[in-house]
């Protein structure tokens, strides 16, 4: 399997989360170290004040630092992790029509592992968070 065929996977890849599912995201690149998800903006998603509400950004971010600490290639078994901590940085409001989650992984070890993520809308940087996962066994 070519890496264009990995990524064609996992772009139609369910994400085995019910909630992420159900809010309309989608796992458009998928590799060792590295995850990207979108999700599109819709009214449904913004807070009293109109604008995409904290905890979808949130959302994001844990579930983006999460999967790019998972990676497994179709022939190994799947990797599962949870959260031990998530720091999130709100640095600008949400424009256009699409939210962009990107994360990689800074250092990887046999039970943890520290990942960063971000959140890009309409070009612009509007969150960011570091966090720490622990494998499942």
């Amino acid at each position: 399997m070519n890496s264009l065929d990995i990524k064609e996977e996992a772009a139609g890849l369910p994400l085995e989360n019910p909630y992420l599912e159900w809010l309309g995201v989608s796992l458009v690149e998928w590799r060792q170290g590295y995850a990207e998800i979108h999700l599109p903006m819709s009214g449904r998603l913004d807070n009293r004040s109109g604008r995409v509400h904290g905890g979808v950004i949130c959302t994001l971010l844990d579930s983006v630092c999460g999967y790019c600490g998972q990676y497994a290639p179709p022939d190994e078994p799947p990797r599962r992790a949870v959260t031990l901590t998530l720091t999130t940085n709100f640095v600008d409001a949400a424009q256009g029509d699409m939210l962009i989650a990107k994360g990689h992984v800074q250092k990887q070890g046999r039970s943890v592992y520290f990942s960063q993520g971000e959140v890009w809308s309409g070009g612009r940087l509007i969150a960011t968070a570091t966090g720490t996962f622990k494998y499942m066994r």
